[in-house]
């Protein structure tokens, strides 16, 4: 069934019934350790991301599955492992065609790590504010000051927005955190 020549660890993706992501991951990973596979199978993820999202300065954090209903799993593709993987309750399937799992290409397991981030988790902040909003700073070294917010950096987690100082409008960056929406 498997060819010789996929001797080589790399990544497959393992489609779960919905909701059994980390339930599959526990389940193969307690199958690896008695089954004696550890030489085969090395690592099992489920890709999580972490949300930050801010409203009405509240800041929540939220965790969620990058691919819900997926797992990805780094092997050495035979006969063993395949059925050591396939045969895992909760696991629907290889992602691939028929009963031949196609491997992720480096430039998608990297794509992929660099989402997560290097822990398997990366946070993302969504800000509750939009162009035109008016912010007062809450703290940091222009407290007190109220302006309209100019443009949201959720990537960097701050907000530009104007300010008066010394007089004349200018465009401030702060981080979110410093901030409460009026």
């Amino acid at each position: 069934m498997m060819k010789d020549n996929r001797k080589e660890r790399r990544w497959y993706i393992v489609q779960t019934y919905s909701g059994y992501e980390n339930r599959v991951k526990m389940n193969l990973e307690q199958r690896v350790a008695t089954m004696g596979m550890e030489d085969r199978i090395f690592h099992v993820l489920v890709p999580v991301e972490e949300r930050v999202t801010v409203k009405d300065g509240r800041t929540k954090r939220t965790r969620r599955k990058v691919f819900p209903s997926y797992v990805l799993v780094e092997m050495i593709l035979d006969d063993q492992s395949w059925y050591v993987v396939r045969h895992t309750p909760g696991v629907t399937g290889f992602v691939g065609a028929g009963s031949s799992p196609i491997p992720l290409s480096e430039r998608e397991v990297s794509e992929i790590m660099s989402k997560i981030g290097k822990d398997h988790v990366k946070a993302k902040v969504e800000i509750d504010l939009k162009p035109g909003d008016v912010i007062r700073v809450k703290s940091g070294p222009f407290e007190g000051q109220v302006g309209p917010v100019v443009e949201v950096l959720e990537e960097k987690g701050k907000v530009k927005f104007s300010a008066t100082v010394f007089g004349r409008d200018t465009l401030v960056e702060a981080d979110h955190t410093e901030l409460e929406k009026i």
